[in-house]
């Protein structure tokens, strides 16, 4: 199955739960759902998440570059499972309780 390269695309109020595997570059996700999620493999880079849920997604491997996540709800989330590899993002209001970031080298952070 070939994987998404998704560039300069705005995602509002929409259930990602089977978002297509694959790259998203610039995008922003308003409002969106990604509870339970697998997002193992995925690559986000200069993304904006912005009061988006994304409580228990799987983060196997997943790549997050320049990433802004504004005011989402990050239950659970185990970020010592990430690509480590640019590993980069900014937290702004958000709610990351029961998160784990257990030896994860964020520089930018």
């Amino acid at each position: 199955m070939k994987e998404a390269y998704t560039v300069d695309q705005t995602f509002e109020n929409t259930d990602f739960s089977l978002l297509s595997k694959g790259e998203y570059e610039n995008c922003i996700f308003r409002n969106c759902n990604f509870e339970y999620a697998d997002l193992s493999g995925f690559t986000f880079t200069d993304c904006e998440f912005s009061g988006c849920n994304l409580s228990m997604a799987k983060l196997i491997k997943t790549a997050f570059h320049e990433v802004i996540f504004k005011e989402c709800k990050m239950f659970g989330l185990q970020f010592s499972e990430c690509n480590p590899f640019g590993l980069s993002f900014i937290f702004d209001g958000c709610l990351l309780n029961n998160s784990v970031f257990y030896k994860t080298s964020a520089k930018k952070t």
